[in-house]
């Protein structure tokens, strides 16, 4: 598919290896995976929530910055990819003000929008220049955020980790290029250089992959949480609202961990189940994970797991090409 100037464009000013994000993921995204995944030469993103504060928001965002800058100093010539991060632009969120105070002051090259409408933040982003992406998970959602004028959508499909879409990664790409010039970010399902692949093809300019990251050793998560997603196949996720309310996607094994039987879920979720009491945490204790599981094989360093990504994404690409020689 052919992109529309204004998406090459975009997709130009940031140099990756990959066309990848490490994509923010509750609890697991921190400023050592995202270095880990900007010094890999892909990109690094993190939830502005995964940090206790706005305070301490800001304190991840300089150590990210200055490490990046540490890291182009030190190897002139090494492939650095940008860092993102992700805020939520809900009503709801009582620390958006402080957090957009905290953007402002350390600029993030790239700021993803999610639960709410862009608009609060693009003044901010655009105002030293960086580009703001919206996080839709269909049409009405992905017109919304065009009509106010972000640069880029990601469009979460179905077979993403935690919240998620349903809609075929092909059949969104296609419908969003279809109204839109920006850039398109799809995630869902994308768990190794062949999805990455496919996607590309079929007209996107990035791809989220949040799944294959979980069990990276700099990652957040906690070691049993990893192991379970290398041990996971697709056949041991649910998607499920039992948890908090919304359709996510979960580790069949850590439903059971916490006495659910995620054959028998409850229409809607159990009190007992939140992070306000001494029961079970949403999150913390009960994990998510989208079907890209089957990709990890191992707790290995973010680096081995691009180079792996890498060496399929050239693979896909080789065998297409020879299927038109």
């Amino acid at each position: 598919m052919m992109r529309p100037a204004r998406a090459r464009e975009l997709a130009a000013r940031f140099a990756t290896r990959l066309p990848v994000f490490a994509a923010p993921m509750l609890l697991v995204s921190g400023p050592p995976l995202v270095l880990a995944a900007c010094r890999a030469g892909i990109i690094g993103a993190f939830p502005s929530h995964n940090a206790r504060t706005a305070e301490q928001f800001g304190e991840w965002m300089a150590t990210i910055r200055e490490e990046l800058e540490r890291s182009a100093r030190e190897s002139p010539d090494a492939l650095l990819g940008p860092w993102c991060v992700n805020v939520v632009t809900h009503s709801t969120n009582a620390r958006l003000a402080a957090d957009l105070e905290q953007v402002a002051r350390h600029r993030p090259p790239i700021v993803v929008t999610a639960l709410g409408s862009p608009k609060p933040v693009m003044e901010v982003v655009r105002g030293y220049g960086g580009i703001v992406i919206a996080d839709v998970i269909n049409m009405g959602l992905a017109r919304k955020a065009i009509a106010a004028g972000v640069d880029g959508l990601a469009c979460i499909a179905a077979g993403a980790g935690g919240h998620t879409g349903f809609l075929s990664p092909f059949a969104f790409i296609s419908a969003v290029r279809a109204e839109f010039d920006g850039l398109i970010v799809v995630g869902g399902g994308i768990g190794d250089g062949h999805g990455v692949a496919g996607a590309i093809t079929a007209g996107a300019d990035f791809v989220y992959m949040g799944t294959r990251f979980i069990p990276a050793e700099e990652s957040s998560a906690l070691a049993a949480y990893k192991q379970m997603v290398v041990d996971a196949g697709v056949d041991d996720l649910v998607v499920s609202a039992a948890v908090t309310g919304a359709p996510a996607s979960w580790l069949k094994a850590s439903l059971r961990a916490v006495g659910l039987d995620p054959e028998a879920l409850p229409a809607k979720p159990d009190l007992s189940y939140d992070a306000s009491n001494g029961g079970a945490k949403r999150w913390r204790d009960i994990w998510a994970a989208g079907q890209g599981v089957g990709a990890s094989r191992a707790v290995e360093p973010v680096a081995a797991i691009v180079d792996q990504i890498e060496a399929e994404y050239r693979e896909a690409l080789n065998e297409a090409a020879a299927r038109h020689e």
